[in-house]
């Protein structure tokens, strides 16, 4: 979701701490019938029956899969499977899989290229279809597969001529915009807002996916001294808005209710999620915000409502990302998990908890993070708050290798039976 190599995104994490942000930078997600709608109007949604228990499993620079670019096709297809059988050995349900890491796809996509994950070259066939097979194979081990897909995020370099001839940002080199040593296709175009949902929902169009997934990255992450310019946008489209930041936050509401709209009509059934940074704003920013000093809040600065999509019920669920530990001052995940439980209370929109297993027991974090029972303490803590309804682990490779033993402990404390299909 946020996660490494996009490690750039470190760089913007909470004040004072150099490495909280990590959290949103790297490539990281039972009840019954909601019913009713939420306050904007959209249709009520079927709820979940079960518990989540998920697992990222990130693409982008082969953060875990594939090992490797070049692999061969039955090399990679015995990791994929060594994955999701990995997870269901971990008692988990569900599988997050990024089959759009960077404006390009993990299946044979007629509107973008080949993966440059799979095989080292984007644009080059793989030699088979990895979500075909991912859905499948998911599906034969009782897991629910939820395709991740990154709207705006093109490449993490900043040189359009290293992406494929072909490459939709290459023929339309006035979609896109570079900031920060990357380049991102600009929100407030209203045809990149139609390709970039074409491109996704050509996914649930071919494949019974049980969800479509989203992380955190809609504008992206500030740069210091560096300026997201979407000048020409704005001039042509912005001019009923208070402001270039009203525009930005209507242009991602729109691609957020245009997308769920969408995924109703092409495969009602399934649904829509989105994992956003854990912090919505800060108390000291707006009164409804969380106890929290966070150096970045997805309101103003990557101009995404999270909390207005959670209560309107906008999308099917929601997975803060509570990368930090009980009792950090600047974000204390006691102090958020109650805050997203009251941001969802009575909307019909499920809340999951993003939990940072990539942290535990690495020795640049926080001495909390060296305690297998962390995360562990996070499950008891929100077992207090029937909002949560589970938890979603960042990521595959951390949940194989459990440096620390806190995923072990996580399966010993809370998940000592089977799961139960969170549908």
């Amino acid at each position: 979701m946020s996660r490494r190599g996009f490690a750039a995104a470190a760089a913007v994490g909470l004040s004072g701490l150099a490495t909280a942000g990590l959290a949103a930078a790297v490539e990281r997600s039972g009840g019954g019938d909601s019913g009713g709608t939420g306050g904007s109007g959209a249709p009520g949604r079927r709820a979940a029956t079960g518990t989540m228990r998920g697992m990222w499993l990130a693409t982008v620079a082969n953060r875990d899969w594939p090992s490797r670019p070049g692999l061969s096709a039955s090399a990679q297809r015995a990791e994929l499977l060594a994955h999701l059988d990995r997870a269901v050995e971990r008692r988990l349900n569900t599988v997050v899989l990024q089959v759009r890491p960077t404006a390009d796809a993990l299946w044979p996509s007629p509107y973008e290229p080949w993966a440059q994950c799979l095989t080292g070259v984007q644009g080059r066939a793989p030699g088979w279809d990895p979500l075909g097979a991912a859905v499948e194979e998911a599906h034969a081990r009782g897991l629910e597969l939820h395709a991740w897909f990154n709207p705006y995020r093109v490449a993490n370099h900043s040189d359009p001529t290293r992406l494929v001839a072909s490459h939709p940002a290459r023929r339309n080199p006035g979609w896109v915009v570079p900031y920060g040593g990357r380049l991102y296709y600009d929100p407030g175009l209203p045809e990149v807002r139609a390709f970039v949902q074409d491109a996704m929902l050509d996914a649930v169009r071919s494949y019974a996916v049980d969800a479509v997934h989203w992380d955190d990255y809609f504008y992206p992450y500030p740069v210091a001294g560096q300026v997201f310019d979407d000048d020409a946008a704005y001039e042509a489209y912005g001019g009923a808005f208070p402001g270039r930041a009203a525009w930005r936050r209507d242009n991602i509401d729109r691609l957020v209710r245009e997308t769920a709209a969408r995924i109703r009509q092409i495969r009602p059934g399934t649904e829509f999620g989105i994992s956003p940074f854990g912090v919505w704003r800060n108390a000291a920013t707006d009164p409804l915000g969380s106890d929290t000093r966070a150096g970045v809040q997805t309101y103003d600065d990557l101009y995404a409502d999270t909390r207005k999509w959670a209560r309107e019920n906008w999308i099917d669920y929601v997975v803060p990302q509570l990368y930090w530990n009980i009792g950090l001052p600047a974000a204390d995940y006691a102090k958020l998990v109650p805050w997203w439980a009251q941001a969802v209370r009575g909307s019909g929109t499920k809340l999951y908890v993003g939990e940072a297993l990539y942290k535990a027991g690495d020795p640049a974090q926080p001495a909390a993070w060296q305690d297998p029972a962390e995360l562990s303490r996070h499950l008891t803590l929100a077992r207090d708050h029937p909002e949560v309804r589970g938890h979603v682990f960042f990521s595959a490779k951390e949940v194989a290798a459990d440096r620390a033993g806190a995923m072990a402990r996580v399966v010993a404390d809370h998940y000592r039976q089977p799961a139960a299909p969170s549908r």
